[in-house]
């Protein structure tokens, strides 16, 4: 396999063996934010829960607050506070100007969603984010005050005496 350009070559898009293998299109292709037959909404959903999901963490047993028996309190609010924030800024993104840019088709995603990429789309692809990632965080600091995964939580937080 060579490289090549995928359209126009005076725009720099090159189809590599690394954006044009299978595997690198199956993966790209099977993320929210470019599976067919969803709508923003549901792409946000998916995309705040993972995130509101893995932020958790970081503020609640590295945070200031790590040593203490808020800290699990403390990283949730910290997380959807973050959340909360990236949806404003994704709400300023949409707004702004003409709206979102639209991804043209290219050698790794060859049918990129076009509801996603307008005003009320974004819109809702915003609201969605919101919703999934202060549930995501909510599930995880669920998880984190289970009798299973608080002793783990502990140990992550430098308390190496569990009991």
């Amino acid at each position: 396999m060579t490289v090549t350009p995928v359209a126009d070559p005076t725009v720099g898009n090159l189809a590599t063996p690394v954006n044009s293998s299978y595997f690198s299109k199956a993966f790209l292709n099977a993320l929210p934010a470019y599976r067919p037959s969803l709508s923003p909404n549901r792409r946000g959903l998916e995309i705040g829960m993972a995130h509101g999901f893995f932020l958790f963490g970081p503020f609640a047993i590295t945070g200031p607050l790590r040593l203490t028996e808020y800290a699990s309190t403390a990283g949730l609010l910290a997380t959807i506070g973050l959340v909360s924030i990236l949806t404003v800024c994704l709400s300023i993104y949409g707004t702004a100007g003409t709206g979102p840019n639209v991804q043209p088709p290219d050698a790794t995603i060859s049918n990129p969603p076009a509801d996603l990429f307008t005003k009320a789309g974004w819109a809702e692809f915003a609201s969605g984010f919101w919703l999934g990632g202060c549930g995501g965080a909510a599930f995880a600091w669920f998880l984190c005050s289970t009798a299973i995964v608080s002793p783990l939580v502990k140990i992550a937080g430098g308390v190496w005496s569990v009991s």
